[in-house]
């Protein structure tokens, strides 16, 4: 595989869209014309907007969205046709759309505006949150073309769901509605049709609000122990790391005077 080039990014970064206003980064999937099929620029681009946010101390939370009236119809079936790979230029380990597998310190919300079948579920999937619109259809429908969702679906949807629902959702590739989702617990909030950014935006501004840091340790503490049970060693040693870097830090300090102080904490991220 030869390395990217400089155009490679230019053109890449031309299928999505960032933004970061107020602490919050967007990232928008650009294809609107293919229903924001995920390609190799597109994978490349939200990838790199990953990594840029990631980096950048005035971010505390990326929501991911998409342009027009999907959100994300999967993989560019043309593409895969043409013999074209569709993960990002330069790094597989990023996963589908540069998302699925990519990790970030920082929340992440899935701003689910419109279609939203197979690859789009697994963005959700992928998402510490999802605020979806209420006409939006999630599923995982590979099993009825002779795949199955191999970019995190059926591992994740199993522990974000009933296991019996997730097998029924996953062998059916039945299509579910918003409010399922919700009620089943895939969902954290369902807006109003046309909503669904400035719901995702009010969510993550109240993430935002808080010490960055213990934001950060916080989501890392939740996905380092889903699967462990609360009286192995391993367990308690993580949180006494997390206790470690949240208790002593300058954050938890000023927490705790501008409670009294009755003023509003000024967050150092440190």
């Amino acid at each position: 595989m030869s390395a990217s080039t400089p155009e490679d990014f230019r053109r890449a970064r031309s299928c999505a869209l960032y933004e970061v206003r107020d602490g919050v980064a967007t990232i928008t999937m650009n294809r609107p014309s293919a229903l924001n099929a995920v390609n190799a620029d597109l994978a490349t681009a939200v990838g790199t907007f990953i990594e840029d946010a990631e980096s950048d101390a005035a971010v505390r939370v990326i929501i991911l969205t998409g342009a027009g009236r999907a959100f994300c119809a999967g993989a560019d079936l043309k593409a895969l046709a043409a013999g074209q790979a569709v993960h990002a230029k330069d790094h597989p380990e990023w996963g589908f759309c540069g998302f699925a597998r990519h990790w970030v310190n920082k929340p992440t919300i899935a701003a689910v505006n419109g279609f939203a079948l197979g690859g789009g579920t697994e963005l959700l999937l992928a998402a510490d949150l999802a605020v979806v619109d209420e006409n939006a259809q999630l599923g995982l429908p590979e099993v009825k073309r002779g795949l199955f969702a191999a970019a995190g679906g059926v591992i994740r949807l199993q522990q974000q769901i009933p296991r019996k629902i997730a097998m029924e959702l996953a062998l059916t590739g039945a299509p579910i509605s918003a409010e399922y989702g919700h009620s089943l617990g895939m969902v954290n909030r369902v807006a109003p049709a046309g909503t669904v950014l400035a719901m995702a935006g009010q969510l993550a501004a109240e993430i935002a609000a808080g010490a960055p840091l213990a934001v950060r340790e916080t989501k890392s503490m939740i996905h380092r122990t889903a699967t462990g049970s609360d009286w192995k060693e391993a367990v308690w040693m993580e949180n006494a790391r997390a206790v470690d870097a949240v208790f002593t830090s300058y954050d938890a300090k000023e927490g705790a005077t501008a409670f009294a102080e009755k003023r509003a904490p000024a967050w150092r991220g440190e």
